[in-house]
């Protein structure tokens, strides 16, 4: 290797800084030879799925829908990309190990509703800071005008995906991964006819690493933020959760050289995508005071106490985002700053820590805490499907891209 490279911002402040020295052995700092090749996926896109866009619009639909039910061996004359498509994430990788999948589903499920925290606030708000992969959120408007239907839209697509057993071939979170790889690829064609694209700057639409970015952040973030707010996992845990990810990533599409085997490989990576994405510009605050506001919203219509509701709540999320991301990144995102709602998360994180320790030393809590997780997450379902009308196959997505 040659000379490394000095840490970026991500991991010079807040929780990524404490990362650096509590959960990761060794030096994961990269090279300037690692930046390139990884710089080299920025223009690389997804051919399987982008080939796929026409022949939907041209009323493949239907087969598509078969084919992703019941298999390309149920549809009769498909066409040539759309079997090539199904042949292939058809065809599990040797390294897919169902067990696995299932614990870690199990280890995820297990942290029930207090999972969509770090989710939004550190997963989603920290991906604000990649300003070239927002460029394809503000040019479909989708997250700036409509970021509380959106945020929602993310939270149910995710517990579909780590939901145990909802990966097998037609399970619900198959289903939910191939969808929004064939969104990704609508996304990428309707950014790809724009005239005012700036490759150069905003490299490939929609492209490998910002893909990749997004499963980290799903991910090995998801998993460091859950842990600062005092959840507790077993080293095979984490790594359950890695490899459930990992099979997500390669049915959407990630190149297998970007899929993290391991949480070495994960950190080293999200090391360099700190390093070589996390640039944030104004269209990184937009999106930052959209998903605020959709927070807030949370008060609407409900008074004096609906006030009181509207700070709390941008007041705890705000603290999550800012001990996590750091004091620098939540100035720059133009983040609230209160120090009694940090002091706070801190305290409750204490709380949690201090519950999850007596968890894994009482027999059958585990177990029981992951049918507690489970009934939370299906109850938030249950709501947020009645109230936002929720289409499962994303297809209010593929016509506005």
């Amino acid at each position: 290797m040659g000379e490394r490279l000095p840490d970026p911002e991500l991991f010079r402040q807040g929780g990524f800084r404490v990362a650096s020295r509590l959960f990761i052995e060794g030096d994961i700092r990269g090279d300037e030879r690692q930046v390139d090749r990884l710089r080299r996926f920025a223009q690389r896109e997804d051919p399987a799925a982008d080939v796929l866009v026409p022949l939907l619009r041209e009323g493949a639909q239907g087969q598509f829908e078969q084919a992703l039910r019941q298999g390309i061996d149920s549809v009769e004359s498909p066409p040539e990309a759309l079997e090539a498509f199904f042949r292939d994430v058809e065809a599990t990788p040797y390294w897919v190990d169902s067990d696995r999948l299932d614990r870690g589903a199990r280890a995820i499920t297990r942290a029930g509703l207090l999972g969509l925290f770090p989710l939004g606030d550190v997963s989603l708000m920290g991906g604000y800071l990649a300003s070239r992969a927002t460029k394809a959120l503000v040019g479909t408007g989708e997250i700036e005008y409509k970021a509380a239907r959106r945020l929602v839209e993310t939270a149910t697509w995710w517990i579909h995906v780590t939901t145990p057993g909802a990966l097998v071939p037609g399970g619900r979170g198959y289903e939910s991964a191939l969808r929004v790889r064939i969104v990704h690829a609508h996304v990428r064609a309707a950014m790809n006819r724009r005239k005012d694209w700036d490759y150069a700057a905003w490299d490939k639409p929609v492209n490998q690493v910002q893909t990749a970015g997004t499963l980290l952040l799903f991910s090995l973030v998801y998993v460091f933020g859950t842990q600062l707010l005092g959840l507790r996992y077993s080293a095979r845990e984490r790594a359950d959760i890695l490899h459930l990810w990992r099979y997500v990533g390669w049915l959407m599409g990630v190149d297998e050289e970007l899929l993290p085997a391991g949480e070495d490989d994960a950190w080293r990576l999200l090391w360099l995508l700190a390093t070589t994405e996390f640039i944030p510009d104004d269209d990184s605050k937009r999106l930052a005071a959209a998903l605020m506001k959709s927070h807030a919203a949370i008060g609407e219509g409900r008074g004096a106490v609906g006030k009181v509701l509207s700070h709390v709540s941008v007041a705890g999320h705000g603290a999550i985002s800012r001990l996590l991301l750091g004091k620098t990144n939540a100035d720059f995102l133009e983040l609230p700053d209160d120090p009694l709602a940090q002091a706070t998360v801190v305290a409750v994180a204490g709380v949690n820590f201090a519950a999850e320790t007596v968890r894994r030393m009482v027999p059958g809590a585990t177990a029981l805490q992951e049918l507690i997780g489970a009934a939370g997450r299906r109850h938030y379902l249950r709501q947020v499907t009645k109230v936002f009308g929720l289409d499962p196959t994303y297809g209010r997505h593929m016509k506005a891209a």
